[in-house]
């Protein structure tokens, strides 16, 4: 077991950050969407101990945060919407798959041997000054161990990585709360491959064309396209219902907006993730919310119904996730 440093998210913070990182350490920290868990993306050997540490399937890759386009531009090359996007829309939770240069130094495991590369500009400040620091492009999904429900507070990182990873810097919780939105610009028109913490609509309307889908599989073990593709993902313990109407006797509860179904008095815990049904609310509050009510020992979770617009597609596609049958 490691001892997991508690870093300041301060000057000294991120120099430390960045002096472990580049040793090939592994550091998570805040972003807008989730807390990460960074290794230099150039260092096989780190990157390997992401997986170790996540018990991430190997095949799975993993997102490239840079500190500035230019930064990106040396490591893939950017077609016109692919440019379009990152100017509209990086710093922030969007990333862009787009090709890797011939001679882009990133390891080979973290693109799971993939000719594509993910790419993203986090807009928290605090990632921004681990980047700086670092002076390296580094690989990090979020700090969870793999299939459990993401990080959006350094304590959530701790409950699963403490002892196994180096360090953990100690910033604010995550402001969106879902997952960068994943946008591949391999072909015209470009496709959706995740939903997240930047919704459809705004893509669409900067590119002036709809985003195209990549079709669903319920395969778990076929290669993803990207990161965060895996169906049983984001999993709490407890079994998830989802887009229930009544509650059953012993479940633990999650609604969203101002509702109320018959069998709430028999839950064992209830949490609303917006009662006023704002959906930038219920993001931001989702996997602590799953974790909050994964831990009140109830075997199943009942979800209410959350609308699919704007940011609900990404709830959603989490929510499903989170109730997808695993082994």
């Amino acid at each position: 077991m490691k001892i997991t440093r508690h870093l300041a998210s301060d000057a000294s913070g991120f120099a430390r950050a960045g002096d472990l990182l580049r040793a090939g350490g592994l550091v998570a920290f805040p972003t807008e969407t989730v807390y990460g868990l960074g290794a230099d993306a150039t260092d096989g050997l780190a990157v390997a101990g992401i997986y170790a540490a996540k018990g991430r399937p190997s095949f799975n890759p993993l997102i490239v945060h840079v500190a500035a386009l230019e930064q990106a531009l040396t490591l893939a090359d950017f077609n016109a919407d692919a440019l379009r996007l990152a100017k509209a829309f990086w710093p922030g939770p969007l990333t862009i798959v787009v090709p890797r240069r011939a001679d882009c130094p990133v390891s080979e495991l973290a693109l799971a041997g993939l000719d594509s590369i993910a790419l993203r500009i986090p807009s928290a400040p605090e990632a921004l000054a681990l980047l700086k620091a670092a002076g390296k492009p580094i690989a990090a999904p979020s700090a969870n161990r793999s299939g459990r429900v993401s990080p959006t507070t350094p304590d959530h990182v701790l409950e699963d990585l403490d002892g196994l990873i180096d360090a953990v810097v100690m910033g604010p919780s995550a402001e969106v709360g879902v997952e960068s939105t994943i946008v591949s610009c391999l072909v015209h028109p470009p496709v959706m491959l995740r939903p997240g913490g930047l919704a459809r609509e705004a893509i669409e309307a900067e590119l002036g064309c709809r985003l195209a889908d990549p079709g669903a599989s319920d395969d778990d073990q076929a290669a993803p396209l990207a990161p965060g593709m895996l169906l049983s993902h984001y999993a709490p313990r407890a079994k998830v219902r989802l887009n229930v109407h009544t509650i059953e006797e012993g479940e633990a509860v999650l609604l969203f907006g101002s509702v109320s179904m018959p069998g709430l008095a028999r839950s064992v815990a209830t949490l609303n993730l917006s009662p006023s049904g704002d959906l930038a609310e219920a993001a931001a509050a989702l996997f602590g919310a799953l974790r909050t009510l994964d831990a009140s020992g109830a075997s199943s979770i009942a979800v209410a119904p959350v609308p699919s617009h704007g940011l609900g597609e990404a709830i959603n596609d989490r929510l499903h996730r989170a109730a997808a049958p695993r082994n």
